[in-house]
């Protein structure tokens, strides 16, 4: 199965509320990009945003935590309504930081950047629900899709299926209609879109395209 999670770092900050009702018929996640000002140069959203979002729209809220100390906000967000945090192995104390989002009962996910190896996650893999491999360097939208990471992405998929383990593979930065099917080939079932969504006068539509370039990659 293939899932679709837009993301609200490329929608309209001024209209989130009737930016994420035009793709809510289409999308499967609503995938919300949190950035510190620290583990990448830029600040987003926090708490309060995903809280009033939540009032208007009953999509899986997918949490990508950009930040040095994701820990310290893991109950925060869990009462703001998100359903999954996702936090990044480079901050360390991994072990840790996705028991306490499995304590919390969110979904747990563990993203990985384009640089890091796919060695450095494989430790924790039966502790996640979900493998996030960034095909960008995170912090900004509208980046360029890095084909160098397909490698990593195949890797993670092969090892996830040697384990015989249920964690989604997912893959955000630059997806559109023509990255989805190499992200697809290589492994990943649940694809981050921001600005090919948002970025388009028909969101919607747009996703219905992503989906379809993909699904055409399943094996």
């Amino acid at each position: 199965m293939l899932r679709i999670a837009p993301s609200v770092l490329s929608a309209d900050f001024g209209g989130l509320a009737e930016a994420v009702g035009e793709v809510a018929t289409e999308a499967d996640w609503l995938h919300i990009d949190v950035m510190d000002g620290h583990f990448v140069p830029n600040l987003t959203i926090g708490p309060p945003v995903v809280e009033s979002l939540r009032r208007h729209t009953g999509l899986f809220f997918d949490c990508h935590l950009m930040m040095t100390n994701p820990g310290d906000y893991l109950e925060a967000f869990k009462k703001a309504g998100a359903d999954g945090c996702s936090v990044h192995v480079e901050v360390g104390g991994t072990s840790e930081l996705l028991r306490s989002c499995r304590d919390l009962g969110l979904n747990v996910g563990l993203a990985v950047n384009p640089e890091t190896p796919a060695e450095a996650v494989e430790p924790f893999l039966e502790l996640a629900d979900l493998v996030l491999c960034m095909t960008v360097h995170p912090g900004f939208g509208g980046q360029e899709f890095m084909h160098e990471v397909l490698p990593k992405i195949e890797h993670l998929r092969a090892e996830l299926d040697r384990r015989n383990l249920p964690a989604e593979l997912q893959v955000d930065g630059g997806i559109d209609e023509r990255t989805a099917p190499l992200v697809v080939a290589a492994g990943a079932r649940v694809l981050v879109a921001g600005s090919a969504v948002f970025g388009d006068e028909r969101p919607w539509e747009a996703i219905r395209r992503i989906r379809s370039a993909g699904t055409a990659a399943l094996p």
